[in-house]
């Protein structure tokens, strides 16, 4: 269980959490608590994010070994995807619709009666939006939204949770765009949590958890913001 009450002076240790450096086999950390914004916070800055079963059983809370991230200078773009970028067939946009992306996340196929993006994920991230902590990106095409990307932002981090088409390459061109405005706005480190072969297939590689946390140390301390729009052309080279 989280203990609410612990202080440590030092911003390198946890307020809520133990270290993550003791998180199990399966990576997974601590038992309990709740999704507060403090709480949130306090657990990006240190490598650990929430997976919840439901919205009955406890909160779990992961740091895994490896952790998947994609460099910031290594997004692979397929020639498909890049024809796709250049026929203009998309426009995306930052922070117009979080609530909207969130529910496609939750309500994508395959996920529908077993996703870990619960109400209550919703109503925690949503209010993390509100407070300038999480952001989307949004990918339209003739005004109806075709797919998306949203994740936490602290300092030079940002920690995508998750992303979801509703039409094909839509989530990727979303995850493209959002690289590139990481890029412009001078983020260091993008964090995508577990490699999958989704994103395997977008260059996202694997790090070891002690490397990944030295990174993230310098990272969150970065004197950088996500910003009101959405900055930096999608590279369409493959």
């Amino acid at each position: 269980m989280l203990d609410r009450m612990a202080h440590r002076p030092s911003p390198r240790l946890p307020r809520y959490f133990p270290s993550a450096e003791l998180a199990d086999e399966e990576g997974l950390l601590v038992v309990g608590g709740a999704l507060d914004p403090d709480v949130l916070l306090d657990a990006y800055r240190h490598g650990i994010f929430p997976w919840p079963i439901d919205d009955v059983s406890p909160l779990l809370w992961f740091s895994p070994d490896p952790r998947a991230l994609i460099e910031l200078d290594g997004l692979h773009v397929s020639r498909r995807l890049a024809r796709t970028i250049r026929s203009g067939r998309f426009n995306a946009t930052c922070d117009q619709a979080f609530a909207d992306v969130m529910k496609g996340c939750a309500t994508a196929p395959g996920r529908r009666g077993g996703t870990w993006i619960t109400p209550t994920m919703r109503r925690a991230y949503t209010r993390l939006h509100r407070l300038g902590h999480a952001h989307s990106v949004e990918v339209w095409r003739d005004g109806e939204l075709a797919g998306g990307v949203y994740g936490v932002a602290i300092g030079g981090l940002f920690a995508a949770e998750s992303m979801f088409h509703r039409e094909t390459d839509a989530s990727k061109v979303a995850l493209a765009a959002l690289v590139g405005h990481l890029n412009r706005r001078g983020y260091q480190l993008l964090d995508v949590q577990q490699w999958n072969e989704h994103t395997g297939s977008m260059g996202a590689i694997e790090a070891p958890r002690a490397e990944y946390l030295r990174r993230l140390a310098v990272a969150v301390e970065a004197p950088v913001t996500f910003g009101d729009t959405l900055e930096g052309a999608v590279d369409p080279r493959p």
